[in-house]
C-alpha cells in the first residue's frame, strides 16, 4: 500500500529538479502524477520514467490553467493533491532590479500560484473528495534575503495567500501549507551558487546543502493523510540554518 494511492496529483515545474523528484516520489506512493512545465524534453522524459502524463505547461497562462485542470478532471475524475511548485530564481538588489524582471517573478513565482491555487481548488470542490494543495515558497518568504527583492517578495506573497486560501477552503476538505526550502541543489540554485557549493554547506548545522528528495519527502507528508490535521502552514526543509 502506497501513501497516495488512487489518488491524482498535478505537480508544476515537474520536468527536472524538486518537481521531477516529487513526481518520483508520488508515482512510486501509488498516485497518478500529472506533470506540467515549459521544458518539453525533459519533462516527457520525466513522465516516462515515472509513469505519469506530461503537458506542455506555462503557469503564467490562465487559459493554460483551465485546460489542465479539466483535462485531468475530465481524464481522472478528481484532482487530489496540487504542487505548485514551479519558479525561477534571479538574484538582484533593489536599486539594480529592472522592471522587466520583477514582472516576470511576479508573473511565475506569484501570480502562477495564484491561478493554480484557484483552479485546482475549483477542481477539489467539484470533484467532491476534498484535497491538498502545496505551495513551494521558499525560506526567502520567511525572511529578508540579500539581494533578492523582487524573488523575496514572490515568496512572501506565497507564504500569504496560503495561510489565507487554508482559511477559506478548509470547509470545503482542502488544506494549503506551503514548502520553504533553504539551499537546495538544483540547476536553477546550482547556476546561482556555482563555487561556493562546499562554503555554503560548511555553514548548515547539517553540514550538508539539500538535495530535491529532500523536499519530495516534506511534500509527500503533506499530501497524503499523515498531515491530515495541517493547514496553513509553514514548513521549513532548510538544515537548521534559519531555526
Amino acid at each position: 500500500m502506497g501513501e497516495l494511492d488512487g489518488r491524482v496529483a498535478l505537480i508544476t515545474g515537474a520536468a527536472r529538479g524538486q518537481g521531477a523528484a516529487e513526481a518520483r516520489l508520488f508515482a512510486a506512493e501509488g498516485a497518478t502524477v500529472v506533470l506540467g512545465d515549459v521544458l518539453d524534453a525533459e519533462g516527457e522524459a520525466t513522465a516516462a520514467e515515472v509513469g505519469g502524463e506530461y503537458h506542455h505547461h506555462d503557469v503564467r497562462d490562465e487559459a493554460a490553467w483551465d485546460a489542465l485542470v479539466s483535462g485531468t478532471l475530465a481524464r481522472h475524475r478528481r484532482l487530489d493533491v496540487l504542487v505548485n511548485n514551479a519558479g525561477i530564481f534571479q538574484g538582484a538588489q533593489l536599486l539594480k532590479t529592472p522592471t522587466e524582471l520583477w514582472d516576470r517573478m511576479i508573473a511565475i513565482n506569484q501570480t502562477g500560484v495564484f491561478f493554480g491555487m484557484r483552479r485546482g481548488a475549483e477542481a477539489m470542490i467539484e470533484a467532491g473528495h476534498g484535497g491538498s494543495i502545496i505551495n513551494v515558497s521558499s525560506v526567502a518568504g520567511l525572511e529578508g534575503i540579500f539581494g533578492a527583492t523582487a524573488y523575496g517578495a514572490t515568496k512572501w506573497a506565497v507564504t500569504g495567500m496560503t495561510k489565507t486560501a487554508a482559511k477559506e477552503l478548509g470547509r470545503h476538505g482542502i488544506r494549503v501549507n506551503s514548502i520553504h526550502p533553504g539551499v537546495i541543489v538544483t540547476d536553477m540554485v546550482t547556476e546561482a551558487i556555482a563555487g561556493a557549493e562546499e562554503k555554503m554547506a560548511a555553514r548548515q548545522p547539517i553540514r550538508r546543502l539539500g538535495e530535491p528528495e529532500d523536499i519530495a519527502q516534506m511534500a509527500l507528508f503533506l499530501a497524503g493523510d499523515r498531515s491530515s490535521y495541517c493547514s496553513g502552514q509553514a514548513f521549513t526543509v532548510d538544515g537548521g540554518i534559519h531555526g
